[in-house]
């Protein structure tokens, strides 16, 4: 009998994180289940939404973050 598989699987798919015969019986089930298949639909839509998203730290984050490394630093060679 065939695993069944899961949303995770699905976006490990979508991600190409699965092992060819992971993705063939995928495949298969997409082919044979409207469910599935509109699950992955979902998924897949979802994951090109998150995708687009690019975000950049703002520049009080990133100095406070420096600072913070030349503190430590500071510290580790004065120990």
């Amino acid at each position: 009998m065939a695993k069944p598989f899961t949303p995770e699987d699905l976006i490990r798919f979508i991600y190409q994180e699965t092992s060819p015969d992971e993705e063939a019986g995928l495949k298969a089930q997409l082919t044979a289940d409207p469910g599935f298949l509109s699950q992955y639909q979902h998924l897949l839509e979802a994951t090109l939404m998150l995708d687009a998203f690019k975000m950049d730290p703002s520049e009080t984050s990133i100095n406070l973050i420096l600072e913070f490394s030349r503190e430590q630093i500071e510290e580790a060679s004065h120990a």
